[in-house]
C-alpha cells in the first residue's frame, strides 16, 4: 500500500517507528517530517500528509501528534479527508469497515509504540464493509463538507 505519514514534533519519535515498520512490512512509505523535537505546527505537517492521500496519491494517510487531537481536528477540515483518531484497535479498523476513513491519526504522548503498531496494523487491514447504510452514512458526510463548503463561498 501507498502510505504518507507525518508527525509534529510531540509525535517524530513515534512516526519514525512507524515508518520502518511500515517499511519492513512491505508497504511504500513517504515521510512527510517532521524530523526532530524542534517545534512545528501540526496544522503545516497535516496539509503535508492530507492534501496527497485527497489527490490520491496515496492510499492512506497516518498523522502522529501529542494526543492526535490537534492533527485530527486539522485533518477533518479539509475535503475529502475522513480523520479518526484511535486509542483502541477496534476503533482503528471500524473506522475504516464503517466510515471509509482515509487518515488515521495517533496521539504519541497516549499510545506507546507497540499499540501504536497495532493500531496501524489494523486501520490498514481494515476494507469499507459493503453494507448499503455505511456507503448511505459516507455520502451524507460528503453532503456535510459540501453544504459548509457553500456556505462559506456565500458568507465571503
Amino acid at each position: 500500500m501507498r502510505l504518507i505519514v507525518g508527525a509534529d514534533h510531540a509525535g517524530f519519535q513515534l512516526k519514525d517507528t512507524l515508518v520502518h515498520a511500515l517499511r519492513d512490512w512491505g508497504h511504500a512509505v513517504e515521510d512527510a517530517g517532521t524530523c526532530s523535537a524542534d517545534p512545528v505546527d501540526f496544522p503545516d505537517i497535516t496539509r503535508r500528509v492530507c492534501d496527497p492521500v485527497r489527490r490520491a496519491e496515496f492510499e492512506r494517510g497516518i498523522l502522529v501528534c501529542g494526543t492526535g487531537i490537534g492533527a485530527s481536528m486539522a485533518a477533518n477540515k479539509i475535503p475529502g479527508i475522513r480523520a479518526a483518531l484511535c486509542h483502541d484497535v477496534y476503533s482503528a479498523h471500524q473506522s475504516v469497515e464503517h466510515d471509509d476513513a482515509n487518515v488515521l491519526c495517533l496521539g504519541a504522548q497516549i499510545v506507546g509504540d507497540r499499540l501504536a503498531l497495532d493500531l496501524v496494523h489494523a486501520f490498514l487491514g481494515a476494507r469499507l464493509l459493503p453494507e448499503e447504510h455505511f456507503h448511505r452514512r459516507i455520502e451524507k458526510l460528503a453532503d456535510l463538507e459540501r453544504q459548509a463548503a457553500e456556505e462559506f463561498a456565500r458568507s465571503i
